[in-house]
Parts: structure tokens; sequence; C-alpha cells
């Protein structure tokens, strides 16, 4: 476990990574429902936040691990919800953050949800298992802890 000092990062949750302009029926229904419905579901690219591009942030969510070794792993990617490219379609590009780890992240991490914190870039890649709309270089880990959210100030 590599924890950060939280107040350094911005504390995102997965809406903030989907711009205003894009529809507010998928926003509602990811925010309602935790995940998309297949009606929902946008395959492939979606829009990005770039405001959000070289920003220190802090997201919680479920990995998907990619590449490790030994230590654990070093590749994976964070995903808003249990499953997520693996036993379900995945969610739209703007809903996967690809996250490169400094430190290996612990296997006993992979099974629970996590807090990770480092610096965000708004640049699309793709994986063998989805599109990919953000990119992370991972700071620091933490098992998830539920904190009341507070909207950004606009």
């Amino acid at each position: 476990l590599l924890a950060v000092d939280a107040t350094l990062y911005r504390t995102l949750e997965w809406q903030d990574l989907i711009p205003a302009s894009a529809s507010q029926a998928v926003i509602s229904g990811f925010v309602e429902h935790g995940q998309y419905t297949p009606e929902q579901l946008p395959q492939g690219s979606a829009p990005l936040v770039t405001d959000l591009h070289d920003k220190p942030v802090r997201l919680a969510g479920f990995v998907v691990p990619l590449e490790g070794d030994d230590n654990g792993v070093t590749e994976f990617l964070l995903v808003p919800y249990m499953g997520a490219c693996v036993h379900v379609p995945p969610p739209p590009s703007n809903q996967i953050v690809y996250v490169r780890a400094g430190e290996p992240l612990a296997f006993d991490l992979i099974y629970d949800a996590i807090w990770v914190a480092g610096v965000i870039k708004a640049t699309p890649i793709s994986s063998e298992l989805a599109e990919v709309g953000y990119q992370m270089e991972a700071h620091g880990f933490e098992a998830y802890q539920y904190e009341p959210y507070e909207p950004p100030a606009q």
C-alpha cells in the first residue's frame, strides 16, 4: 500500500470524467445506477474532459490487471464497477483510466475498490480489452473508504 496525502489531489467521481456537453440521459443513468444499462452503453471513443489533462487527481475504482511481476500489478485499467471490461461490455472510453504504477499495486488490493492518486492525462489509447480515454501515472494507492462527494467549484 503506497498511501499519499489526499489533500494534494483533486478527488474526482466518475461523472467528472464525462463532459457537461455529453448526453444527460447517459450521465443520469450512470450516476443513478452505478453503471450503464445495455441500451445506454455507448461503445468506443467518448468525449473527454480536457481541462483535467496533467492535473493531480484521486479517483476510486476497480482494477483490471494488464501487466505485473512477482511484486504486484504494474499496469492496469481503473474502471467504475466490478467486472467492467472482463465479464460485461466495456464502459465508454471516458469511463476507463489506464494506470501505470510507479510502485507495483499489491495483489491483495485488486479484488476490492481502491483509490488511485496521480497525474491524469486526457490522452486516449487502445488496450486489448477496451478503448481507453484517460491515462494516469500513479503516485499511490489506498484501500477504498467512502467519503461524501463534494462537486468541484465551477
